[in-house]
């Protein structure tokens, strides 16, 4: 049994089709249909049920397919630890643009004046991808949400806590306020971040409104804060976004208080616990937390 026949089964069974997975590794579907066959002669049962247009995983097959995922991810942390010790340091951190403004080129400045050699790989990621990243070794660190306690594997060093403002457009009617309330936010056309990609800033946003006993009236997402900010510029509705957002407001966009304003958003750099012990990591760490106002 050889590892490259496992992930060629791998990809048969996410695919459910060995003409789309033959597709997806750049191998001819004959090739591919071989190779499964082979597997299944050395392991002296059939691993896949056979359909017109679709595979289905036996018993065996469904076995076989969590031990090679398993046995796939360590390979390749074995291959990744190896090619490490015969190179410089690396670092790959993700992050999210909106949370990580004014202080991820100060870090990653002072880091690389210490580290003369290190590599550092700036990532722009949805906060799944990067909890997803950090949890299989791809990622190193990510600047994102902090979580309210330690899951995952993963562990959370606190940046900052940002607090919240309301960004409308200059000539909105509610630009000459003081301070909003939460009745007057529900009360208009409300731009938020997308919901797949930031679904903390949802549970958080959405719940205080709805703490107030208030029901937002969504009126379109986006996907980062410059897309956000231009929906606000052009009038297209009102947006809740984090008073360290300032930098990236354009000139007709106004930022106000809010009476009564969620609680601050806590940015904070996660890692894998494996990563503990890994020195150049915890300078890192410390670089972003000295670039990070306490509050803002």
């Amino acid at each position: 049994m050889e590892l490259r026949q496992l992930r060629y089964f791998v990809a048969v069974a996410e695919e459910a089709n060995i003409s789309r997975a033959a597709q997806k590794i750049f191998l001819t579907q004959p090739a591919l249909s071989r190779q499964i066959k082979a597997l299944e002669e050395e392991i002296g049962q059939c691993l896949l049920e056979r359909q017109a247009h679709s595979v289905r995983l036996t018993p065996v097959g469904e076995a076989l397919l969590r031990e090679a995922r398993d046995l796939i991810e360590r390979a390749d942390q074995v291959l990744e630890r190896v090619r490490s010790a015969g190179r410089d340091v690396r670092l790959r951190v993700g992050y999210a643009p909106s949370l990580a403004a004014g202080m991820l080129s100060a870090a990653v400045e002072n880091f690389t004046q210490a580290h003369p050699n290190a590599r550092v790989e700036l990532l722009d990621l949805a906060t799944k991808e990067m909890l997803t990243g950090l949890e299989s070794g791809k990622l190193d660190v990510a600047v994102t949400v902090g979580q309210p306690r330690e899951t995952r594997g993963l562990l959370w060093r606190t940046l900052r806590r940002a607090t919240w403002q309301l960004a409308v457009n200059r000539n909105h009617r509610l630009a000459q306020r003081a301070a909003i309330t939460p009745v007057e936010v529900a009360g208009e056309r409300l731009l938020v971040f997308c919901q797949r990609d930031y679904p903390e800033y949802w549970d958080l946003i959405i719940g205080w409104l709805r703490g107030h006993q208030q029901r937002p009236q969504i009126a379109g997402e986006y996907d980062g804060v410059h897309s956000l900010m231009a929906a606000v510029e052009s009038g297209l509705g009102v947006a809740v976004v984090t008073a360290r957002t300032a930098d990236k407001v354009p000139e007709r966009v106004r930022l106000k208080r809010l009476s009564k304003a969620p609680d601050p958003l806590c940015i904070a750099a996660g890692y894998h616990a494996d990563k503990v012990g890994d020195k150049p990591l915890a300078v890192f760490i410390e670089e972003l937390r000295k670039a990070a106002p306490a509050r803002g």
